[in-house]
């Protein structure tokens, strides 16, 4: 039943039996015959099928939501079987913000490769919320996250502290200022931020509150990449994590404004779902904490 849910989740997210068949090297006849073979055991049709479209119709979307959740479980159980007997191999899906995805997941999944070449990495990026719920429904087997989530019976463990400070341009106005910024001068600036769902965006949002902020003017991006290279072009000010502008100080591309109550922390925290660990997942967290102790994030 996996490979009939499997080619069935092809067919979904391909919108096209003949892009499915061609993905797992099948005829389209033989796709169909899978999908009739799935409709039959659920006992009603999962597809709306026409010569332009191919889409899921409700009980589909029900099945589809549920076959990604279980076919992760089937591959986690393939793992962690195949673990009692081999070395550390295999797949290992890893989740990250894009704070840690971006700059500094690439590190160690570099160190990982180098010292175990047997386990296979797959990387996502996404905000939080969405790798808080790829973890929650297994489709990933672990992620870092910042921020809160919704997801229940998620395990969570603290993993390192980053810092959030204001950067803008070197030539900024407010670099001028020096004690005598206040409050409502940052009110007054244009603030370019991240998408709701992102960590960085809820920290900037405590920072809002925190300081009774309340910005005349937004500008919203979906990554840290455009926020920073907006700041350093002039377009306004941004609240980001220091892991993510090393170079553009080190350079003088941007530059952190000095005030008081900054830094402003946040935690970063590994989360998984299942209660068993396979080889791969245990040797990949290690390595997470070992960092972490170090402090070479």
């Amino acid at each position: 039943m996996d490979n009939h849910l499997q080619i069935f989740i092809t067919v979904a997210e391909k919108q096209s039996f003949s892009k499915a068949a061609a993905e797992h090297y099948m005829t389209q006849p033989a796709v169909s015959q899978y999908i009739r073979a799935l409709e039959d055991s659920i006992g009603m049709r999962l597809l709306e099928r026409s010569n332009k479209y191919v889409r899921l119709n409700k009980a589909g979307e029900i099945v589809y939501h549920y076959g990604k959740e279980i076919l992760g479980l089937y591959t986690t159980m393939q793992k962690l079987v195949d673990d009692l007997t081999n070395k550390a191999n295999g797949s290992l899906g890893i989740g990250a913000s894009y704070t840690f995805g971006e700059y500094v997941l690439p590190r160690i999944v570099a160190d990982l490769q180098v010292n175990y070449p047997d386990i296979e990495p797959t990387v996502t990026i996404g905000n939080t919320a969405m790798i808080a719920e790829q973890v929650a429904t297994h489709q990933l087997d672990i992620g870092i996250v910042e921020g809160h989530f919704e997801e229940k019976e998620i395990n969570i463990e603290q993993l390192a502290e980053d810092e959030m400070v204001i950067v803008v341009a070197p030539e900024h106005k407010l670099m001028h200022k020096g004690g005598k910024m206040t409050v409502s001068d940052l009110a007054e600036e244009k603030w370019i931020v991240r998408e709701h769902g992102s960590g960085t965006r809820e920290a900037t949002e405590k920072l809002f509150d925190e300081s009774a902020i309340k910005p005349s003017r937004l500008m919203y991006f979906s990554s840290t990449q455009p926020i920073k290279e907006s700041v350093a072009a002039g377009l306004g000010i941004s609240l980001l994590s220091r892991w993510t502008i090393q170079k553009e100080i080190k350079y003088g591309d941007l530059n952190i404004l000095p005030i008081k109550g900054l830094p402003l922390v946040r935690q970063f925290s590994i989360i998984t779902k299942s209660p068993f660990q396979t080889k791969a997942l245990e040797i990949f967290i290690d390595m997470l904490r070992d960092h972490a102790a170090k402090g070479t994030f």
